[in-house]
């Protein structure tokens, strides 16, 4: 696969939680500051969340990987010579969960039984996927030349997840502190600090769910955070949330 091709099925394997936490770190890592997987990602997610809407979330058995793995290791009773092996995903040389699925698929395929396997393929994912979360807002932050500088995720529960697009570099005794507009006559409230250009959760309890057209924004402030509760460093980036469609 080339490296495009692999980088499209990380980000898909990451969207559906498949990554083991060693690459799943390691990918978040790359996630912060790459814009072209940042944007797979967002690209993944925004073509999985009808199906993940209208999957009920089912518990998996504790056999259930050990079923699988039995199924993939199987030797196939095919009598005539095996047909020519195609292209197997593979990740940094790691062969995945899909990679065993999709070798057993080449088998079905020539056996005719290809849209059987297509819906067992399907359905062991959607069993042994946890359902992710789905945001209720997003806010792509821009410079001030119109360039995506970072993704703002807002969930219900009041977290933020903010993903930098860019490299920022933050001097000694500076911090990047997180913001948004509520309302016009509360002003500006703090989200929370990054004392790094990194991927980073943030929480504000404190937030009504966000308006369409709510503005966010990352200013650079001394560490610590504004003295006065309010924005006074040079704004990095901002835009406007809006509802997922």
């Amino acid at each position: 696969m080339s490296p495009r091709e692999t980088d499209l099925a990380l980000a898909g394997e990451y969207a559906l939680g498949l990554l083991p936490p060693a690459e799943h770190e390691a990918f978040e890592l790359r996630l912060a500051t790459d814009r072209t997987l940042a944007l797979a990602v967002a690209a993944w997610r925004d073509r999985l969340h009808e199906l993940d809407a209208a999957a009920p979330p089912i518990a998996p058995s504790p056999d259930l990987w050990a079923k699988i793995e039995g199924a993939v290791e199987a030797p196939p009773r095919v009598a005539a010579a095996s047909p020519p092996r195609s292209v197997r995903p593979q990740v940094e040389g790691r062969p995945s969960v899909f990679a065993g699925l999709w070798e057993n698929l080449t088998l079905w395929r020539g056996v005719g039984f290809a849209g059987a396997a297509a819906s067992i393929a399907l359905g062991l994912v959607l069993v042994a996927t946890p359902k992710p979360r789905a945001p209720i807002a997003i806010a792509v932050l821009l410079t001030s030349d119109g360039v995506p500088g970072a993704i703002v995720d807002i969930y219900a529960d009041g977290e933020a997840l903010v993903a930098p697009l860019q490299d920022v570099s933050v001097p000694d005794g500076r911090t990047l502190q997180v913001w948004t507009l509520p309302d016009v006559q509360r002003g500006p409230v703090s989200i929370g600090l990054m004392p790094r250009a990194a991927r980073t959760r943030l929480a504000s309890m404190e937030l009504p769910a966000p308006k369409p057209r709510q503005l966010y924004e990352i200013t650079l402030e001394p560490a610590g955070g504004s003295p006065t509760a309010r924005p006074t460093g040079p704004i990095l980036y901002k835009g406007y949330a809006e509802p997922p469609r």
